[in-house]
């Protein structure tokens, strides 16, 4: 029976992660700094939850002893070039030492389409630098021999969309208040890839006692069968959500000059930002398969579509749809 520790196993990716290795019949440890961030997995045969701060590389050190894989998950979209430092690079690093340390003997590098471990200082935004920095740091640990060290697999992303996802749920949410939207980056490409598939794709490459195809290690991009500017995503996820009949909210892309200044209003205001200048900076980068790299293919995993499953969550999430809806028609019936 396989152990597996899954750094952000409580977040929108790792929780479907967990859920599918538990169904495996592995044993999951899943570290958080607060053990109720993690309630929702609680009920999940065979996997444990340990209550420690993952940037701690003692505390990660001393809990990674047993285990046969680590997954990393961990990742931020928006902050300081410290806060991508710390997030994309310093923790694969200690990673990397962990599980030299402790025998470990695959790591699984969740990373970004776009990251270019082989030519870090290569990409467009902090983002994507700090992103290329970490895969290098674990390419620079990972042996040359298959049986030497750990096997290392990183996988790259496009955008990933499911039920619970930051992306076409929030701009669904825009467009029930907003009577349009001006867009910045509206060309910008994208090749989104179902939550469910990249889950299947960690699993798949665990089950392997090294990366797939044997190699020490390997990067895969991991992308859906469409590619879509970010104004079709935008006008998508207010169709698919039934905004205006299905018609959606007008959807303008905004120059340049109008879009940075955009972003950096927006960077002002409390919570998470819409759009930063550091995202715009990083969809210069087309989020699309480049080709050369092996995919989705290669573990036998057929990628989903966007359009029927994202219509499905996005009428459900919305206020007068799914059961909420149907209470609140009940109600109004004399």
């Amino acid at each position: 029976m396989k152990k597996i520790m899954v750094l952000g196993g409580s977040g929108f990716v790792g929780s479907q992660l967990c859920e599918k290795l538990v169904r495996q019949g592995w044993c999951v440890t899943v570290p958080t700094r607060r053990r109720t961030h993690a309630r929702h997995l609680l009920h999940l045969p065979g996997l444990t939850v340990l209550e420690f701060d993952v940037h701690n590389e003692g505390a990660l050190t001393a809990a990674l002893p047993g285990h046969d894989a680590v997954v990393n998950l961990v990742a931020i979209l928006h902050g300081t070039q410290a806060a991508f430092d710390k997030t994309h690079v310093a923790l694969p690093e200690k990673i990397a030492r962990a599980a030299l340390a402790s025998g470990v003997a695959h790591v699984v590098q969740i990373s970004a389409l776009g990251a270019q471990g082989e030519q870090p200082s290569n990409p467009s935004s902090m983002y994507l630098r700090s992103k290329s920095r970490g895969e290098a740091a674990l390419m620079r640990s990972a042996p040359a021999t298959p049986d030497a060290g750990f096997a290392l697999t990183i996988l790259r992303p496009s955008v990933i969309f499911g039920a619970e996802d930051k992306f076409l749920n929030l701009f669904a949410r825009l467009q029930q208040i907003a009577p349009f939207v001006p867009l910045a980056g509206a060309d910008a490409l994208f090749q989104p890839v179902w939550v469910q598939d990249v889950a299947l794709a960690v699993v798949r490459c665990l089950a392997q006692s090294r990366s797939p195809g044997g190699q020490p290690s390997l990067v895969l991009e991991l992308c859906g069968p469409e590619v879509y500017t970010l104004k079709q995503l935008v006008q998508l996820a207010g169709q698919l959500s039934g905004v205006r009949q299905g018609r959606g909210r007008p959807v303008f892309g905004l120059p340049d000059w109008l879009a940075w200044p955009q972003a950096a209003l927006m960077e002002l205001l409390p919570g998470e930002p819409l759009m930063s200048r550091d995202n715009l900076a990083s969809m210069r980068t087309p989020n699309v398969a480049g080709g050369k790299l092996p995919g989705l293919a290669l573990l036998g995993i057929s990628p989903a579509a966007l359009p029927p499953l994202a219509a499905v969550y996005l009428t459900q999430n919305q206020p007068n749809q799914g059961m909420q809806g149907l209470r609140q028609r009940a109600s109004r019936r004399p």
